[in-house]
């Protein structure tokens, strides 16, 4: 007999030898495709198609409940289901059962008085919390209620099912709570339980709504709040992970996982999701992985390399806002641009700095850019201006033959004309997968600083992903432009999100653990074995949590907001993961069907 069929009953048709029944009832229904092949109902369980369920209910309860006393029980790591039925009772009624009820206290209260007996502070107490109850009652404050409190268990046998009861039992025994298994009722307590809003085993205690409250069931350890995008599903209790970035102390993240793990997947979801709510996304993308999320989108797509076409000077200087002093945004620029300087010529000496730095003044002032002139809409000077100053300063040779690779060598093609990307979209990417691996750190640190200028320019809410960002933390200039980043970007309400593979790496760069600090969200998925005992002490992680990285599937981990974290897994829609997929087997699969789409058009 399967589930539904005794869930619910069903007209039975008796047929002689000459009815043949009609073509429709010969079909399968829904109710018999999703019901199981069988179960088998005993004293203590009920097996259904191999799986072994027991449920109980509860008899007792102590004098008072806290809040959360059910936390443990959804919480627990097995499996099993919880209902609570409750039933409204009439209030005119109960009100004239209480009458009689505190009678007969205040009759027992009065007789020992008039014994001598010592008085009962038990017996008083009774009576004033009946007045009590009766007053809120009579004045619409409280209700009361019939309520039953039913858990069923699933195990492989029935020794799994008795390890779980004792387990479930232990924990309420401890709160004065007692459960009894529904003996000879198993087949009512199954039907109490299912999503079926049916109360057959009928067993109840009486609450008021004040100590009900405490049965309330989200009280596990979630991380729910009012506002946010789903980033997935709480794998404790189900419940689901809703935050907003822009609702904590800052805005910024960090994802740590491994090849294949799903950070991509998990960061383009964000994405898709953060677009649907107003926010405007900036993706610095090393593997080209985002491309037909932007063209889904409607986004841009630039593709950074020495022989593209789009270019970025890192000449530009951000437009001074009306509460900024253009002298200290030209100087900062100049001592962001030597740190561009030192990754390019592979470090400078001292005296090296010292002219580096006089040059780059007197390439501004070629054209009329200083300190206390307004350059907003002044051309700024290129590569090759800076190269000309510098051949006119005394021992600049060394720098000049190290430059000329990057001003009219082979390197000469991506920073060394006007910059003619316009990145005020909802949806841009940066990809550098054509970029030559060594010069990824120097335009990953080119692009950023050049999206930093543009964020200053207008306040609006934006989202930064640089992926694979042990790039930057290679180099202690990007690493602690990097840094720079994620502290002040909340004044521009700007979040940066950092995802990387290569955790050992990350942590190795002095600015590594500053980095996380300054995330308020951190996302652990699947990790090596090599790299864990990192992350564990980093991380502060317990030992079953360490166990929960090295086991979790593709999309798994631990999701941190403050000083919360939940195990998480990432689930989306059918069309977000026709978005967003990395699975090559489907990317080649999506784009056969649109090559075909296009021929049949």
């Amino acid at each position: 007999m399967g589930l539904l069929d005794f869930l619910q009953p069903k007209q039975t048709t008796n047929f002689d030898d000459n009815t043949i029944p009609a073509v429709s009832d010969a079909l399968l229904t829904l109710e018999d495709i999703i019901a199981p092949s069988g179960i088998e109902i005993n004293t203590r369980s009920i097996n259904i198609s191999g799986t072994y369920a027991r449920t109980f209910f509860t008899v007792s309860y102590p004098r008072y409940l806290n809040d959360g006393w059910l936390e443990p029980i959804l919480n627990i790591e097995k499996e099993l289901d919880v209902s609570i039925a409750i039933h409204p009772i009439d209030t005119a009624e109960t009100l004239k059962k209480f009458q009689k009820k505190v009678a007969e206290v205040q009759s027992q209260i009065n007789i020992r008085a008039e014994q001598g007996m010592v008085r009962d502070p038990q017996l008083e107490a009774a009576w004033r919390n009946l007045e009590d109850l009766r007053d809120k009652l009579q004045q619409a404050e409280e209700k009361l209620f019939n309520v039953g409190l039913y858990v069923t268990i699933y195990g492989e046998d029935e020794s799994v099912l008795n390890k779980t009861e004792s387990e479930i039992k232990s924990i309420l025994d401890s709160r004065l709570i007692h459960l009894k298994p529904a003996l000879f009722q198993q087949e009512q307590g199954i039907k109490s339980v299912v999503p079926t809003c049916t109360d057959e085993l009928l067993i109840h205690s009486k609450f008021n709504s004040e100590p009900l409250s405490s049965f309330f069931p989200f009280v596990s350890f979630d991380l729910t709040s009012d506002s946010g995008i789903l980033y997935g599903i709480n794998r404790h209790n189900s419940s689901l992970v809703l935050f907003d970035r822009y609702q904590l102390t800052n805005y910024n993240s960090v994802t740590f996982a491994t090849s294949g793990a799903g950070k991509s997947y998990t960061t383009k979801l964000e994405i898709l999701r953060s677009l649907m709510f107003g926010t405007e996304v900036i993706v610095i993308d090393p593997e080209r992985e985002y491309e037909y999320l932007a063209e889904a989108t409607g986004g841009r797509f630039f593709n950074i390399s020495l022989s593209s076409s789009h270019h970025i000077n890192p000449f530009d200087l951000p437009a001074p806002q009306t509460d900024e002093n253009p002298e200290d945004i030209l100087r900062s620029h100049m001592i962001e641009m030597m740190g561009m300087f030192r990754l390019m010529l592979g470090g400078l000496t001292p005296e090296e700095e010292t002219i580096v730095d006089q040059a780059i003044k007197e390439t501004y002032a070629l054209k009329d850019i200083t300190g206390s002139a307004d350059f907003s809409n002044l051309e700024p000077p290129l590569l090759s201006d800076f190269e000309m100053v510098l051949a006119g300063m005394e021992g600049s040779g060394s720098l000049i033959s190290r430059l000329q690779k990057y001003s009219s060598g082979t390197w000469a093609g991506f920073m060394n004309k006007p910059t003619n990307v316009d990145i005020n979209q909802k949806f841009v990417v940066f990809s550098l997968r054509d970029m030559e691996d060594e010069l990824k750190t120097v335009a990953m640190y080119i692009i950023t600083n050049h999206i930093w200028s543009a964020i200053r320019r207008r306040l609006t809410k934006r989202l930064l992903v640089i992926d694979e960002a042990w790039w930057m933390m290679k180099s202690e200039d990007t690493a602690s432009f990097l840094f720079m980043l994620a502290k002040r970007g909340r004044k521009y309400y700007l979040g940066i999100s950092t995802i990387t593979q290569d955790v050992d790496d990350f942590l190795r760069s002095p600015y590594g653990i500053p980095m996380i600090t300054n995330s308020s969200l951190q996302l652990l998925m699947k990790q090596s074995p090599t790299a864990i005992d990192n992350i564990q002490q980093t991380f502060n992680l317990t030992d079953e949590e360490k166990f929960l990285l090295l086991e979790s599937g593709v999309g798994e981990g631990i999701f941190f907001a403050g000083m919360k974290h939940v195990a998480i897994k990432v689930i989306a829609s059918y069309t977000e993961d026709q978005i967003i997929t990395s699975d090559p087997s489907q990317i080649l699969q999506i784009k056969k069907a649109r090559a075909e789409l296009q021929a049949n058009a």
